[in-house]
């Protein structure tokens, strides 16, 4: 049978806490993630992105499946070094699969939310149109 939704990859020994989380992420979005997810759902770039979205054993921000591309809204501890890292093996992971990850700070989404819709219309454009 034709797997209509072939870029799911949730790790199945993950699957079921991921959900959970997943779906309490997108009860209780961060105030950039929310704005973020206003300007994006609904095709609104002419592309489907989902919201909080489970890639083996990471939970994504934002995916944009036509794109592979990954989009990551970070708050103030990911400058911790320890999150650094986290999120260093993160990308290297998500890009082995295959997915371009771009990250933005929630200050960016919320004070310049027209260059963030900008830089992630054309990382869309750049993988679409190849």
């Amino acid at each position: 049978m034709f797997n209509q939704f072939p870029y799911q990859t949730a790790d199945p020994a993950y699957y079921g806490q991921l959900k959970e989380w997943a779906k309490e992420n997108r009860k209780h979005p961060t105030d950039a993630e929310h704005v973020l997810w206003m300007e994006l759902k609904g095709n609104k770039l002419g592309h489907k992105f989902l919201f909080q979205y489970i890639i083996g054993q990471y939970i994504v921000d934002f995916l944009c499946p036509d794109a592979m591309l990954v989009v990551e809204v970070d708050g103030g501890y990911h400058s911790e070094p320890r999150q650094m890292e986290d999120d260093e093996a993160r990308t290297m992971w998500l890009s082995k699969m295959g997915y371009n990850v771009i990250r933005f700070t929630n200050e960016e989404v919320l004070q310049d939310i027209d260059a963030v819709i900008e830089g992630i219309y054309d990382q869309v454009s750049r993988v679409i149109i190849r």
